[in-house]
C-alpha cells in the first residue's frame, strides 16, 4: 500500500513540474471573433496612445524585483458609437517589441470592455514595459480610455496600482 501511495506521490509531483507556464491569459483565438474590415477611405479619426505597464517592479533596492499581473484595459467611453482598435502592440523597457497582439483591427461597441493580460511568470517587458495603441474613431466620439491595473498577492501581503494612457497622436 505504502507504495502505491509514493507511486502516486511521485507521478503528481512530476505531472506538476511539466506545467507550460502561459506569457498572456487572453487566447489569441479570441480576436478573431472581433476582426473588422476598415475602408481605407472612411471620416473615421486615427489616434494613437501610450500606456505604461510594469510586469516587474524593484523591491528593496535595484537588485530585487516583485514580478506583477498587469491587466490592460481597452474601453470604448462613447455609450452610441463603435470604435475601432488598429493594433495593440507591447514594448520592453529597451523599447524593443514584444509581442503585437491583433494582426487586424478590432470593433469595441459602445461601452464595451476588452482585456490583455500580461501573466506574473511573463516578465519580458521589465520594469519599463509599456503599450502602443492605434485606433480610428468616429468624428465627434470620446476618445478610447486604455489603462493597466498592476498587481501582485503573496500570502496576506498585497500590491496593486493603476496608469492611464496619454494620447501621442
Amino acid at each position: 500500500m505504502k507504495k502505491y501511495i509514493l507511486l502516486l506521490l511521485l507521478s503528481l509531483l512530476i505531472l506538476s513540474c511539466n506545467e507550460k507556464k502561459e506569457v498572456s491569459s487572453i487566447n489569441a483565438k479570441n480576436w478573431t471573433k472581433r476582426f473588422v474590415n476598415i475602408n481605407t477611405i472612411d471620416s473615421l479619426e486615427y489616434g494613437k496612445s501610450y500606456l505604461s505597464i510594469y510586469s516587474e517592479i524593484y523591491s528593496v533596492s535595484e537588485h530585487k524585483r516583485h514580478n506583477l499581473t498587469a491587466m490592460v484595459s481597452l474601453r470604448n467611453t462613447s455609450d452610441s458609437d463603435t470604435i475601432y482598435i488598429l493594433k495593440a502592440e507591447y514594448y520592453d523597457t529597451h523599447g524593443k517589441s514584444v509581442r503585437t497582439y491583433f494582426k487586424k483591427p478590432i470593433y469595441l461597441a459602445p461601452l464595451e470592455t476588452t482585456e490583455i493580460i500580461i501573466d506574473e511568470v511573463d516578465t519580458e517587458g521589465g520594469t519599463g514595459s509599456n503599450f502602443i495603441f492605434e485606433w480610428k474613431i468616429p468624428k465627434n466620439c470620446p476618445e478610447p480610455l486604455f489603462e493597466g491595473i498592476m498587481n501582485s498577492t503573496k500570502g496576506q501581503q498585497g500590491l496593486s496600482f493603476s496608469t492611464q494612457s496619454k494620447r501621442i497622436k
